[in-house]
């Protein structure tokens, strides 16, 4: 490694910084106000190198017209963030923080495939800014005069934010409704219209770097996601709605991944290191160590211990003797379904099953334990990786079925030390950065997890191989794992569980070990996650570094909240109702996402307590009116 290599790169990590911080920054803003943790934010992101892909040619190829068709294509992804506001969230501010983050998630999904319709699944590549397409010497390396713009317009960015917050009327509001939201409605500002000027600022902001990051990296169907994980990484470790920590967690961010790219292969001790290879996980190791150390943030605040304890959970009623009818129906007929329909039945049952325990470990660390997760797929894929590796190994497969899950317990067992010291958003976000590791680790190490490839032929035992012998033994491992999940929750610990989740100085008054009977909650889910994922494994035959990926979190939070999260047989509903939804809307349309997106966004504005909670409430109506 050269000194000019070194620092083309840290001009090159400069330019990154930049684009990373306009996006950080509208979220940061939105945030700081609203409290809603904008999951659609990457797709304004994308909607700007799409929109200005299609403007940049009709504008001209000049650069007066480039430019222009820059600027307008930020101010109509700032217009569509403030159609967002008013048509979805605004229906939606006063419920809980993760009800709102399936909402925006569902918008996720809408919006990619409306892009899909409108620019087809292909990578377009937008022509480069008119006289920045030349490159600037700098001790013998070459770099690109528009990355010399972009870490011009970082600073300049935050400079012109800092003015508007702190020099105007408006910012006085902003930073008026992110200090006390409640206060600075009681003195009369309008948050109606606050809110949609924040959102349209935010997502202005978003716009831009998507129609900046055009000369750089084409437009495609993958930029929401890809740049939503290192956005809420900025965001967090920048301090949830700190606008100057956004820009200084995307300077450190940005720099160290490009340290690691100049770094490369590196002999230390005689063992080699692909510093490069470690780009993947920079970002969340660095919010990992943050967060250990300084759990709100760089230049955050401490939450309001009066704000955490506000929050009111119902408690989960124990199963009545309806309930109780119902679900031995609902046994009958998974026992007869696989005589009843064809083999696809039984694999979707299966599936059903596998995914119903997922949700429930999922929902058992929700609900009772009030810790949000956003990686709980970590623990699913441990699970699934151990199974398949055992296997691979000549263990029987029985034998390798249970003990896999030890190994998702083990994970929790180190993860959870951490995390059961973060509450909240910040919680929630330290689980997405360890699970982004594990499934680093997955996909990277080729001669253990078989890389991007995975493993394959990892089949169940010959009395097993038959499709409706694997069906009954899902069905029975699930049925005891969900009895056993359930027993939990009323017996002694789970009341400790709920005490330290609804009061945790009072439960530590009265001799509660809070930390301690949090991290037990933490492996007992992951270990019931690990189930599922070694089902999983044996059901299809394969394992990839996609069972641990942010999707798979997402849709076990989608399950658990569709359900019901103060119900407990609100996850298995929700994951039998999701997993058929995308299951056969997928096969009717290759628009499925907006149409699972749009059928989620109705139940989250109809039936904001989950399909399960409505219909407990319906029960106890008609039983009340009888």
């Amino acid at each position: 490694m050269t000194f000019a290599t070194l620092l083309i790169q840290f001009l090159n990590g400069l330019a990154s910084a930049s684009a990373l911080f306009l996006v950080s920054a509208g979220l940061s803003l939105i945030f700081g106000v609203t409290r809603i943790v904008n999951f659609a934010h990457g797709s304004l992101y994308m909607l700007g190198a799409y929109i200005a892909y299609s403007l940049i040619a009709p504008f001209g190829a000049t650069i007066l017209g480039y430019w222009t068709a820059v600027i307008v294509t930020a101010v109509i992804v700032g217009v569509i963030g403030i159609l967002i506001e008013v048509l979805l969230l605004r229906r939606i501010y006063r419920a809980p923080e993760l009800l709102q983050l399936i909402a925006t998630f569902a918008v996720v999904l809408i919006v990619k495939d409306v892009a899909l319709a409108a620019w087809g699944p292909q990578d377009l590549l937008g022509p480069r800014a008119p006289g920045l397409k030349g490159a600037i010497a700098i001790a013998g390396g070459a770099l690109p005069q528009y990355d010399v713009l972009l870490i011009v317009l970082g600073p300049l960015v935050l400079a012109f934010l800092w003015l508007l917050l702190q020099r105007t009327r408006w910012g006085i509001l902003v930073r008026a409704a992110t200090e006390d939201r409640e206060m600075a409605e009681a003195l009369g500002v309008n948050q109606v219209w606050l809110f949609s000027t924040v959102f349209f600022v935010g997502a202005l902001l978003a716009g831009l770097a998507g129609a900046l990051q055009l000369p750089r990296e084409p437009a495609n169907l993958a930029m929401d996601l890809s740049i939503i994980a290192d956005v809420f990484v900025v965001t967090v470790v920048g301090g949830l709605g700190s606008i100057p920590g956004a820009f200084v967690a995307a300077l450190i961010i940005s720099l160290i991944k490009s340290l690691c790219i100049a770094l490369g292969d590196v002999t230390v001790f005689g063992v080699a290191v692909s510093f490069s290879k470690l780009t993947l996980i920079a970002e969340f190791v660095v919010m990992a160590v943050v967060l250990a150390f300084r759990p709100w943030g760089l230049f955050g605040r401490p939450p309001s211990m009066l704000a955490a304890a506000s929050e009111q959970r119902d408690l989960i009623s124990a199963p009545g003797a309806r309930l109780k009818l119902a679900g031995f129906i609902v046994l009958a007929a998974l026992v007869a379904a696989p005589w009843i329909g064809d083999d696809y039945l039984t694999v979707l049952l299966t599936d059903i099953l596998v995914f119903a325990l997922f949700a429930a470990s999922l929902h058992f660390l929700m609900g009772p334990g009030g810790m949000a997760s956003f990686g709980h797929a970590a623990y699913f894929g441990l699970g699934a990786y151990a199974a398949a590796l055992l296997v691979k190994r000549a263990v029987p497969m029985e034998l390798a079925l249970a003990l896999a899950p030890l190994a998702a317990g083990l994970g929790a067992l180190v993860y959870g030390w951490f995390c059961v010291r973060l509450s909240g958003v910040y919680l929630a976000m330290l689980t997405l950065a360890l699970a982004q590791i594990t499934w680093s680790i997955a996909y990277q190490w080729d001669a253990v997890t078989g890389g991007s490839n995975g493993l394959v032929g990892v089949w169940p035992a010959a009395w097993l191989s038959n499709r409706i012998a694997y069906y009954y033994l899902t069905l029975t491992a699930v049925i005891i794992a969900l009895l056993v999940l359930w027993r939990i929750i009323y017996a002694p610990f789970g009341y400790a569980l709920r005490g330290a989740r609804d009061s945790p100085l009072r439960a530590e008054a009265i001799g509660i070990d809070v930390r301690g009977t949090q991290w037990t909650a933490f492996v007992a889910a992951a270990l019931f996650a690990g189930i599922a994922g070694a089902l999983y494994a044996f059901s299809k035959g394969s394992i990839s570094p996609e069972t641990l990926a942010i999707p798979r979190s997402v849709d076990g939070l989608v399950m658990v909240l569709l359900g019901g999260l103060q119900t407990l047989v609100g996850p298995v509903v929700g994951a039998a109702v999701f997993t058929w939804l995308q299951d056969t809307v997928s096969r009717q349309t290759d628009f499925w996402r907006a149409l699972l997106g749009g059928v989620i966004l109705v139940l989250v504005l109809l039936f904001p307590q989950g399909i399960a909670g409505v219909a407990g409430q319906v029960g106890r109506r008609t039983k009340a009116d009888a």
